[in-house]
């Protein structure tokens, strides 16, 4: 199993869009791919509603790159740490589009 202690942090954020709603961005950047990845980053990204976590990405070890979103879970073909953002905030403004801006 990889040691963490050779990962780079390289975003930590919070992002607040409202009174309600803020986003969570983490991202390392590791010296060996997770299992089940293709890649060597490891990330958490999650937007959150009134407490309540509406979407989040995220990979781990033997489960690899998939997001939640509306009760589900489905696989998520990362490309790159840049595009995992953008897709993240299209999301994000898909959702706030759907659901009315928090």
């Amino acid at each position: 199993m990889m040691s963490n202690t050779m990962a780079v942090e390289l975003l930590r954020t919070r992002v607040a869009y409202s009174e309600v709603a803020f986003a969570e961005l983490v991202l390392w950047q590791l010296p060996e791919p997770l299992q089940g990845s293709e890649h060597a980053y490891k990330y958490r990204l999650a937007y959150v509603v009134r407490g309540v976590c509406v979407l989040r990405y995220d990979n781990e070890a033997g489960k690899g790159d998939h997001r939640h979103a509306r009760g589900t879970e489905s696989g998520y073909a990362f490309t790159t740490p840049e595009q995992l953002l953008a897709d993240f905030r299209h999301d994000i403004a898909r959702w706030n589009d759907e659901n009315g801006d928090p």
